[in-house]
């Protein structure tokens, strides 16, 4: 891989500093590296990091800092200045993590910790040193919060691994974030660094506990869903797992991984099974166990059956060939799942009666920008026209209702697709 191209930093010298870093661990895997802490507060790192952090929005944590407040009132130099000084006299401190909790479509929450700005920017400093002496120790199978790597990618390798496998192995961890040993982790994290401040640094992270409802809670284990650099540090911890597969059981399957959702593409049941008792030995010796409920053992010979991945349903259908006989050949579609959240977003964004005072012009200019995110992710196969009709169908169903309330009127689907095409405001077409 091109190590100049695997940062994306608009900052020359930090680019640099990145590459440097990655081509020095990539040359020697067993080296240890010692002078970084310097590199975390350098200007040029900083304002990198700031202005990734301000490009990323989000609130701000338990000091009521906002990103708006430090543009607006307090100053940006002021405040990089600030956190400049404090790092360089080594008085730099983490607050606590403010815990939040998200609604999931399910109807359960999922926590989330918010950082400080403050702690945010120094996390992103930190992200951006250390990050390239990791990245060349990575494996090739982990897809998940890596530069130049994304989901699709993960997608073509199930589609390239299907052609000779035919059960795989869906594995999900059991509460992953949550139960990360944070002692194994610092170990993991040593094995590269041996910088004692950087690895203070990255300890009072993960001691710097959680305020719940002005309650102050201590975190013994796991890393906080949320912090710039937890995704970093969740990939260090399973890249254990990733390496034991690679060198030891990779004639089993293929592994491929993103973040914690992973799975293991294998030409036989045995294999299969095989896989099973490994991955649970492996997670065994790092703390973690496996959801029961939610893993699945699934053969993929035919179309009877399939897996969900990254918000996708994967499964082999039928295709005839020129000659007349059929083959089954794995396809990508929206899950279940992803259909129903993408149904209830639409009727969110439509539903509200403050929206009756815009004209479907406008209307249907945001619901296309919901829509095309959509279509870009999902709609990787030839096949995913027919869940795409389902989706555009529902779209005109919700501005034929909006439409209805706006003019007191009752007029059905094809009236609404005229005035769409009148207004300039073209529905984009999912199936198209």
């Amino acid at each position: 891989m091109n190590a100049s191209k695997l940062a994306n930093y608009t900052n020359v010298k930090a680019r640099q500093l990145w590459t440097t870093l990655y081509l020095c661990a990539k040359e020697n895997p067993k080296r240890r590296f010692h002078a970084l802490y310097d590199k975390i507060f350098r200007p040029d790192i900083l304002a990198e990091a700031w202005k990734r952090v301000k490009s990323n929005k989000g609130s701000g944590g338990v000091d009521g800092q906002s990103i708006q407040k430090i543009v607006e009132e307090y100053g940006e130099s002021r405040f990089l200045n600030e956190i400049y000084i404090d790092l360089k006299r080594k008085k730099y401190r983490p607050l606590p993590v403010k815990r939040t909790f998200i609604p999931k479509p399910d109807g359960k929450e999922r926590p989330l910790g918010i950082p400080t700005i403050r702690d945010r920017v120094v996390q992103m400093a930190t992200k951006m040193t250390i990050e390239p002496i990791f990245e060349a120790d990575f494996k090739d199978c982990s897809f998940g919060f890596r530069p130049k790597k994304n989901a699709h990618q993960a997608v073509a390798q199930i589609r390239k691994a299907s052609k000779k496998a035919y059960w795989v192995v869906d594995v999900d961890i059991k509460g992953y974030f949550d139960n990360i040993n944070q002692e194994k982790l610092m170990k993991l994290v040593e094995m590269r660094i041996s910088d004692r401040r950087v690895l203070k640094l990255i300890r009072n992270w993960l001691k710097a506990g959680v305020m719940e409802d002005e309650q102050f809670h201590e975190t013994e284990w796991g890393t906080p869903q949320g912090g710039v650099i937890s995704p970093l540090l969740a990939n260090i911890y399973l890249n254990y797992m990733d390496t034991v597969w690679e060198k030891q059981f990779a004639h089993l399957g293929k592994l491929i991984r993103y973040a914690d959702d992973f799975v293991v593409m294998c030409r036989t049941k045995a294999e299969a099974l095989e896989s099973i008792q490994v991955i649970k030995a492996i997670l065994s010796k790092l703390d973690l166990t496996l959801s029961k409920e939610k893993s699945r053992l699934v053969n993929i010979w035919d179309h009877s059956s399939g897996f969900d991945f990254l918000g996708l349903h994967h499964r082999k259908f039928p295709v005839l060939n020129k000659g007349g006989s059929k083959v089954f050949v794995m396809s990508h579609i929206p899950s279940k799942k992803a259909m129903k959240n993408m149904r209830r977003k639409i009727k969110e964004y439509t539903e509200p009666r403050s929206k009756l005072f815009w004209s479907l012009e406008d209307l249907v200019k945001g619901l296309n920008r919901k829509l095309q995110g959509f279509k870009n992710y999902y709609f990787i196969s030839p096949i995913s026209a027919k869940w795409g009709n389902r989706i555009d169908w529902y779209v005109i169903e919700r501005l034929t209702l909006f439409w209805n309330k706006k003019r007191n009127e009752r007029k059905k689907h094809a009236r609404v697709g005229e005035v769409i095409m009148q207004t300039r405001g073209t529905l984009v077409k999912l199936a198209a």
